[in-house]
Order: structure tokens, then C-alpha cells, then sequence
């Protein structure tokens, strides 16, 4: 068990809420990864809350036109998927602060919007190049969620962005890449970053920073 039954009754009456199916899609293989076994469990034990999450398990190794097909280079990973593929990503085990997040995450894909304000919607609608957000975030972090819902909700707004939340200790190649030591860390298409869970507002003015350096992630 990964989830503690009182909040399992607290997600199924927040999941009765639901308006559209959910897929929660899990990576692993078959020698699992550290941590894979958990994201796993995490994932099965979700879709026990709500017959409108449903899940797919895939194989890393085995199952590769499914790792192109949903753009995971990495494990272990969750894509959230709903009434199409917003570009959500979660890399880790969004155990700790985290869960909360997964949990939001679900939420929105179902209704397909988010509570953003009208004015970031807008400006999100103003977005027409490809844009690659990473968060790097740590369970025990408590700012995290904050960065990683507006991440992710950006994906969900605009069809140009792809936001991936990372739990950094399981990624530590990653961490060294970008040279991370606190979190959150926000990376935008490889060359621009900044930390802390900063305002949405903050995020688009780095956003259009990125933009302006001409760098095209093509979602990498």
C-alpha cells in the first residue's frame, strides 16, 4: 500500500468530481529502475479511487513505440492524459509534497482547464513556439507543488508547451546537468532557468525570455 487509506477516502470523495476519463500512463521495465516498483504501485493504487482513471502500464525496453510515442527518454515516468495529450510529465515518485500535485493534475486533465486567471490564459494564448518546462522538485520540499502546478497547468492551457516535474534525487545526471542546488528549479528549453516557486506571471516573462534566444527545443 502507497497511499494511507484515510487519504485514499479523501481523494475518492475529491475524485467523485471527476468529469472525464484520466489515463495515467506508467514507465518502467522489467529489471525494474529504483523507484519504478513505487510509481508503479502509486499509479495502480489511483486508479482504484474513480472509475475514471484508468491506467497503462508500459515497458521501457519492450515497449519503445510507446516511449516515442509519448516522448519519455527517461524512468520512472507518468504522463497524464485525458481528452488528449497536454504534454503533462511526472519523472519520480510524487511522494511527500508532491502527491498533492499528481492529484490536482488529475482534476484539471479531467476537465480539460484550470483555475488560472483569465489574464494568464490570455497571455498563454500569445505563446505560438515550442516551449519545454522542467521543474526539479523534492518530496519534502514545500514550495515545490506551487511551481510544479503552474507548470503543468500551462501545459494544459497551451498546446505549445510541455512540462515535465522531476524529482531530482532519482534523476541525479540531470541535477548535475543543470547544475541544481535548491529547489524548485525551473528550467525553460535547456538555456534559461530560475528558482523558487514564483507567481505565473513570473514563469511567462521567462517564458518569453527563452523565446527570444531563438532556441527551439522541438520538445526535446
Amino acid at each position: 500500500m502507497i497511499i494511507p487509506d484515510k487519504e485514499k477516502e479523501h481523494l475518492k470523495k475529491h475524485f467523485a468530481e471527476l468529469t472525464g476519463d484520466v489515463e495515467l500512463i506508467v514507465f518502467t521495465q522489467e529489471l525494474e529502475c529504483m523507484f519504478c516498483k513505487e510509481a508503479k504501485e502509486l499509479v495502480l493504487e489511483l486508479e482504484t479511487l474513480s472509475p475514471k482513471i484508468k491506467t497503462k502500464v508500459y515497458d521501457f525496453v519492450k515497449d519503445g513505440d510507446e516511449d516515442i510515442k509519448y516522448d519519455i527518454k527517461k524512468i520512472p515516468a507518468i504522463a497524464i492524459v485525458g481528452k488528449s495529450d497536454f504534454g503533462i510529465r511526472y519523472y519520480g515518485v510524487p511522494a511527500g509534497y508532491e502527491f498533492a500535485v499528481i492529484a490536482e493534475d488529475i482534476m484539471d486533465v479531467s476537465r480539460g482547464t484550470t483555475s488560472l486567471a483569465d489574464n494568464i490564459k490570455k497571455k498563454l494564448a500569445e505563446i505560438k513556439k515550442p516551449v519545454h518546462i522542467q521543474v526539479f522538485v523534492t518530496p519534502t520540499c514545500p514550495y515545490c507543488p506551487r511551481a510544479a502546478r503552474i507548470a503543468h497547468q500551462f501545459a494544459i492551457e497551451s498546446e505549445f508547451i510541455k512540462s515535465d516535474v522531476i524529482e531530482m534525487t532519482e534523476f541525479p545526471h540531470l541535477v548535475q546537468r543543470y547544475g541544481i542546488m535548491s529547489t524548485p528549479h525551473i528550467v525553460i528549453n535547456e538555456d534559461t532557468s530560475f528558482v523558487g516557486a514564483q507567481p505565473p506571471e513570473i514563469f511567462i516573462e521567462q517564458i518569453n525570455l527563452a523565446l527570444s534566444k531563438g532556441f527551439n527545443p522541438m520538445y526535446s
